[in-house]
């Protein structure tokens, strides 16, 4: 069977030469499967930014229009050369498995398809397809373990020449894991903070990562999710004295609706409960937060987030292009998604 376990995947990505022309990447951890599969592609011969050389897809197109993916495999470059078609938000739809099965055969050495899923159990049709077939190989990914984390942590503060303190690193540890790209993300962040030392404290990381301001900015997207005005207003006052980047809560209230739609589509797409969504995908939320985020999850629909998180990315594009309005654009735009919410 072609599927390699979770660790495996460094030692795959160090290989000169993978006897695979078709990827399935899953697991419950988004960040990492968006990570590992950015590091397959760049083991491919093709320029990630030629629009004709990579071909990026939403699984949604592909289960709208089941030729198109036989059209792209089969089509040739215009100016030659190597070709990747890089398929996202695949593993809730029925009809994928069959209309990628049935053109795996056609893929030749110079077309290699990357295919990103969520979590996916043994009985799902496309992992079990994928784990099947002769050319293709199916690639885990787990939420990072102590260990994981440990090593995450090595090479980032490696890659910056910082040492660590033993208190500082457990205390660090308590604020990474869930998601690769966010614990990554962190990393860099204090990294950053502390470019200009060689060693870093515990109240390094609690200055560079839990600081008053998150706290603070926590408790804003925490009111809009839940529809609270009053503490909505409140709270993001606080934001203004105290300073803190008003691009912080915009970013923060988009990441989680972003998370909220991932959760979402498990329910819509797979028909999960609620709590045992919460109980799958949310163990690394804050249990002060839960509540919040749970009344989120049973309100919102995918569609209505698709919409909100595009608003709140344009929102995002406004305050830099109008700075001296930014405050008044932000508010504006916080104000509509917890009326939603409410």
């Amino acid at each position: 069977m072609a599927q390699i376990k979770a660790h495996e995947f460094d030692g795959l990505i160090k290989r000169t030469g993978i006897p695979y022309r078709a990827f399935l990447i899953y697991g419950p951890d988004n960040g990492l499967v968006s990570e590992r599969a950015r590091e397959l592609s760049k083991k491919i011969n093709v320029d990630l930014a030629d629009d004709f050389a990579t071909i990026r897809l939403e699984s949604s197109e592909i289960s709208s229009d089941p030729g198109r993916l036989a059209d792209e495999i089969g089509s040739i470059g215009l100016f030659g050369g190597d070709r990747l078609i890089w398929v996202k938000n695949a593993g809730g739809d029925k009809k994928l498995p069959a209309i990628i099965s049935g053109v795996l055969e056609e893929i030749t050495e110079s077309v290699t398809l990357i295919i990103e899923a969520g979590d996916l159990k043994k009985s799902s049709p496309l992992r079990k397809m994928i784990e099947k077939a002769p050319p293709a190989l199916a690639i885990p990914c787990y939420a990072d373990d102590g260990r994981s984390l440990q090593a995450l942590i090595d090479q980032e503060l490696g890659a910056a020449n910082l040492r660590i303190e033993n208190d500082a690193r457990q205390l660090l540890l308590s604020f990474l894991g869930g998601d690769r790209l966010a614990s990554r993300g962190e990393l860099q962040k204090l990294t950053l903070y502390c470019q200009e030392q060689k060693n870093i404290t515990a109240e390094d990381v609690t200055n560079a990562i839990g600081d008053a301001s998150s706290i603070s900015v926590d408790e804003t997207v925490d009111a809009i999710l839940t529809g609270n005005i009053n503490e909505l207003d409140k709270s993001f006052s606080k934001i203004i004295i105290s300073k803190t980047p008003i691009f912080l809560v915009l970013r923060s209230c988009l990441v989680q609706l972003q998370q909220i739609d991932i959760m979402r589509s498990e329910i819509e797409v797979n028909k999960k409960q609620a709590g045992q969504v919460m109980s799958e995908m949310g163990r690394y939320i804050h249990f002060k937060r839960k509540p919040a985020f749970e009344k989120a999850l049973r309100k919102w629909t995918c569609s209505k987030l698709s919409k909100e998180m595009d608003r709140l990315s344009n929102t995002i594009l406004e305050t830099r292009k109008n700075a001296a309005l930014e405050e008044s654009i932000a508010r504006q735009a916080l104000m509509r998604v917890c009326l939603l919410s409410r």
